[in-house]
């Protein structure tokens, strides 16, 4: 039997990790974060993580540097952040996003800061 299971996570009241994103729904194999109004002023350096990474910028801009390239992320954009990749995020005016990743980032410690 294949798993029925609906989850609903409202973002007002979802979990929150240490970077400031907002954990919302979660299967075994992909989960979504949404970054609510980052701050320019939030220091962001670089990171390789153990996950692949979409996202999608509903308000603010961005640029994203990866393996030696540079991208501007403005509302409408989307990205990908291979896993293992290193990445940077600089904030450029406050920044709302969400974020898909697999596996899902929050479980075993692999939303760490590092």
């Amino acid at each position: 039997m294949s798993d029925t299971t609906v989850k609903k996570v409202e973002a007002d009241t979802s979990p929150k990790g240490d970077m400031g994103q907002r954990y919302l729904a979660s299967g075994k194999s992909v989960s979504m974060r949404l970054w609510v109004q980052e701050s320019a002023d939030a220091h962001k350096g670089f990171s390789k993580r153990n996950y692949e990474t979409v996202g999608f910028v509903i308000s603010g801009r961005a640029k994203l540097e990866i393996e030696g390239q540079a991208i501007n992320l403005s509302p409408g954009d989307s990205w990908l952040v291979p896993e293992g990749a290193s990445h940077k995020y600089t904030i450029l005016e406050p920044f709302t996003a969400v974020e898909a990743t697999s596996p899902p980032a929050q479980v075993h410690g692999r939303d760490e800061p590092r």
